[in-house]
């Protein structure tokens, strides 16, 4: 570098002076705390900005997130880890959970992670929450807490040989290979019974062993498709001995020290079936004559932090579950019945605490104040989406009728001018159609159905999303840590796979553009009309980075929002209860707020919640594919219409029209010819004639095969492939062509 364009000499600082202060950051620092720590000012900020181009250039560093930076291979002194592999002389090689998925092996301190009389063995799979210490180019982890399920324990079904043995038959599609109960105790197991097993042996050849270690149920029942995925993934299930004590001795907080909102009409909006209500809403007409057409929201939770205190028992325990987890059949809540179902749930004409945000905005929806209060308050109404949507499209009836003028009216008021605001923003527009599984009284799904979406949806989304920018902007402003939402912008190599596909649907991506949610709409509304629709919807949803909780402000690049935290549902997400205590502290709302160890530990809390909103998400995922399995059990050789979803060198995936359930065909059952997969395509392409089976082709497809007990469905695609062209064979230098990877041939179960 010539010293006329040297950033480091132009900002005043050396080079090593900056590695210091990334590494110091432990990854969390952006460029203004960087600058911070450097007390730099003026055009030296300039530099800096310079200078981190040419570290990360030289591979120095790396971003951590969309803003922050740190020393590449670098990780900080506490963090979530998860067991990956063995080394050969049988020690455990770990790797931080981050969200960029890479980092240096971490091995396991001496001494650790052996399990004792009342925790097992970690093995590979297992996650925990590590203290890490470096020791020349290694590091090393001490076990602070374990996280989740094991992976070498396996949830399986007790299969009798009639010979006289068994055999354990693991329900996870990803799993291979069957089991023998270990020294061949079955520890009671009928046949087709459900059992946790923990791996007994790892040998090189012949049948691993697995000791039963509990027997759950029978794995023909009809709500095993719940059973089957909270074990499968480790969800935490009832509530300890101490949490039912604590519950039990709670007693309801009174009016004392709160702002009075009985006289206000407050009301619920959820669905039909919820249990629970954490949020209430209100709008109304603002009559500051300076805000001429502006608004007046309420938006009030239900204040959990009032019954869970920050380190009891029940705090634990809400922090250990992160979640509430929503099955077909079941919902596990975060926090015992007494308060999710009463105490904390904003009950109709029932007197309940909460914490309120109450929010100007202008006749366009721009916010132009806030205020967060502790309140009384007593829900006017509970009303579903349907009767409030019905209401105001002229068909209401009963309570919702009588509400609609002096309550419902303004609310969609409010929402007129918010939507202006919105479209502004312009958020990320992707339509992901719900499905909704119908239980019957004996557990058996009745019907798989799409879940309407009204305005009434997006009204409460909306006011939901205003009050948590709220939140994340009011604790700001007070220098409060907190726990943002954060959804960083998609990455580059999902990019380039979005930028391969569009052409092949007649759409295009100009590369090398600034990433912005407008860019991601315009592309969808060019397809809006046209035959591939939801195929880019998915495609588009597909190229989009998962949300994370984060104490760094990353923004959120899905809403297109600068500042986010989640606050407005504490009964069933723990996150939102770190915020509410954050507000309560900032704010002197009592002296039930955040403590100095929480703050403290907030990074952690983060981490954690995250993985386990993960876990919840792939239970929920894994029980409705078990239960519509099993509600195309009896129709297995029908015909169903479906469309292509996704293709790998192994097959295709087709999601049925029906029911919505994703179905394999396997690449072996496409016919005689060789199908090789092209990636760059997304298409299954035939080796002799060119013939083409392509991402979003919608076909008719039979049903071959249902498994409940593992989710999958494999099917034969009784449409024919597209015609194309014969391919070339082998391109310049021998190459053969793109995904030439025939991969095996064997029959698959998913």
């Amino acid at each position: 570098m010539s010293r006329e364009n040297d950033p480091f000499r132009d900002g005043g600082f050396t080079r090593e002076a900056l590695l210091e202060a990334i590494r110091l950051g432990e990854g969390r620092f952006t460029k203004r705390e960087i600058a911070r720590s450097l007390a730099l000012r003026g055009d030296a900020k300039i530099a800096l900005k310079s200078a981190l181009k040419v570290l990360e250039t030289d591979g120095e560093i790396t971003r951590t997130g969309q803003k922050s930076y740190a020393i590449r291979g670098g990780l900080p002194p506490v963090t979530v880890v998860e067991i990956v592999d063995r080394d050969v002389d049988g020690e455990m090689l770990c790797r931080a959970v981050r969200a960029d998925g890479d980092g240096p092996v971490i091995r396991l301190a001496p001494g650790q992670g052996k399990g004792g009389r009342r925790e097992s063995a970690l093995g590979i799979g297992d996650k925990f929450l590590a203290r890490l210490e470096k020791d020349g180019d290694e590091y090393y982890a001490t076990v602070m807490r374990t996280l989740g399920q094991s992976a070498h324990r396996i949830l399986c079904v007790y299969r009798e040989t009639g010979r006289g043995g068994a055999r354990l038959v693991p329900v996870d599609r990803r799993t291979k290979h069957e089991l023998i109960p270990a020294k061949g105790e079955g520890m009671g197991a009928k046949d087709g019974d459900l059992v946790m097993v923990r791996l007994a042996s790892e040998r090189a050849h012949g049948l691993k062993t697995g000791a039963i270690e509990e027997v759950i149920g029978s794995a023909d029942s009809p709500r095993a498709g719940s059973i089957i995925a909270l074990a499968e993934h480790g969800i935490p299930q009832g509530f300890g001995d101490a949490e039912e004590k604590e519950v039990r001795a709670i007693k309801p907080v009174t009016a004392k020290d709160r702002e009075d909102l009985t006289d206000i009409p407050l009301i619920t909006i959820d669905p039909a079936d919820a249990r629970d209500h954490d949020d209430a809403v209100w709008a109304a007409p603002d009559d500051d004559p300076a805000n001429k057409d502006g608004w007046v929201v309420i938006v009030a939770i239900a204040d959990v932090a009032a019954y869970v205190q920050g380190g009891s028992a029940l705090d634990k325990g809400a922090r250990k579950r992160g979640v509430s987890v929503y099955l077909p059949d079941r919902v596990v809540p975060m926090l015992p019945e007494r308060l999710s179902n009463d105490l904390c749930s904003l009950r109709e004409g029932e007197n309940r605490p909460c914490l309120a945000v109450r929010m100007v905005f202008d006749r366009n929806g721009n916010k132009r104040a806030h205020r967060f209060l502790r309140g009384w308050m007593r829900s006017a109404a509970k009303l579903s989406y349907e009767e409030a949507q019905a209401a105001i499209d002229g068909q209401g009836t009963g309570k919702a009728e009588t509400l609609k003028k002096h309550v419902l009216e303004p609310l969609w008021g409010a929402y007129a001018a918010l939507q202006k605001a919105r479209a502004v923003r312009e958020p990320l527009e992707i339509d992901a159609p719900e499905r909704k599984v119908r239980i019957g009284e004996d557990g058996s799904v009745i019907a798989v159905e799409r879940r309407e979406r009204f305005d009434a949806h997006k009204l409460i989304e909306e006011m939901m999303i205003q009050a948590n920018v709220a939140a994340a902007e009011a604790l700001e402003a007070a220098r409060t840590p907190l726990i943002y939402r954060v959804h960083d912008e998609p990455g580059t190599e999902k990019i380039e796979a979005l930028s391969d596909f569009l052409p092949t649907v007649g759409l295009s991506w100009a590369r090398g553009e600034r990433l912005t949610t407008k860019r991601f709409n315009q592309v969808l509304e060019r397809a809006k009309d046209g035959p591939h629709y939801e195929t880019v919807n998915e495609v588009v949803l597909r190229s989009q980075s998962q949300a994370i909780y984060d104490t760094r402000n990353l923004g959120h690049f899905g809403l297109n929002l600068e500042k986010y935290a989640h606050f407005t549902s504490p009964i069933r997400r723990y996150a939102d209860l770190t915020v509410h205590r954050a507000l309560i502290h900032a704010f002197k709302l009592g002296r039930d707020g955040t403590t100095d160890e929480e703050r403290a530990g907030l990074q952690v809390i983060a981490e954690e919640t995250t993985s386990n909103e993960r876990r919840a998400m792939a239970a929920e995922r894994d029980a409705t594919d078990r239960f519509i399995a099993g509600f195309l059990a009896d129709r297995v050789g029908a015909e169903f219409e479906g469309r292509i979803t996704g293709v790998t060198r192994f097959g295709a995936f087709i999601r049925l029209s029906e029911t919505g359930a994703d179905a394999l065909c396997p690449v072996s059952r496409l016919g005689r010819e060789y199908f090789h997969h092209d990636p760059s395509a997304h298409a299954l392409i035939g080796e002799n004639t060119g013939a083409t089976y392509r991402l979003g082709m919608n076909v008719n497809v039979r049903l071959s095969e249902a498994t409940p007990v593992t989710g999958g469905l494999l099917v034969d695609i009784l449409t024919p492939p597209e015609p194309g062209r014969k391919p070339m064979g082998r391109r310049k230098g021998g190459r053969p062509p793109a995904g030439r990877d025939r991969g095996n041939k064997s029959r698959r179960r998913r």
